[in-house]
């Protein structure tokens, strides 16, 4: 599976942007799939996750209430709307996805098998 972020840029605090991650080259519609950031000098975190189907999210508390994923198969493309961006949301963020018929829920980025390159996420205060 080869991933593609896209959408990151820079945006005012307490502004929005949507993220998306164009996949290819695999069975992506049965692929648990998730969004994590890395800010400069910092450890890559986790944001949000999403089950293959899309029933099932999970969210970073950081997040929670700001960020929505979501997902179209149809489209091979898994999206992060970011809303009420704060400066300490600045980060590059990556998409990432597990083997097909992985378990969803992981918020360790060891479980996952196929990384997009990033896009940049810049809040200005």
């Amino acid at each position: 599976v080869q991933l593609q972020a896209s959408g990151g840029g820079l945006v005012q605090a307490g502004g929005s942007l949507r993220l998306s991650c164009a996949a290819s080259g695999g069975t992506f519609s049965r692929c648990p799939m998730a969004w994590f950031r890395q800010a400069p000098g910092k450890e890559r975190e986790f944001v949000a996750a999403i089950s293959w189907s899309g029933g099932n999210t999970y969210y970073a508390d950081s997040v929670k209430g700001r960020f929505t994923i979501s997902r179209d198969n149809a489209k091979n493309t898994v999206y992060l709307q970011m809303n009420s961006l704060k400066p300490e949301d600045t980060a590059v963020y990556y998409c990432a996805a597990r083997a097909p018929y992985s378990p969803f829920g992981s918020n360790s980025p060891k479980d996952y098998d196929y990384w997009g390159r990033g896009t940049l996420v810049t809040v200005s205060s």
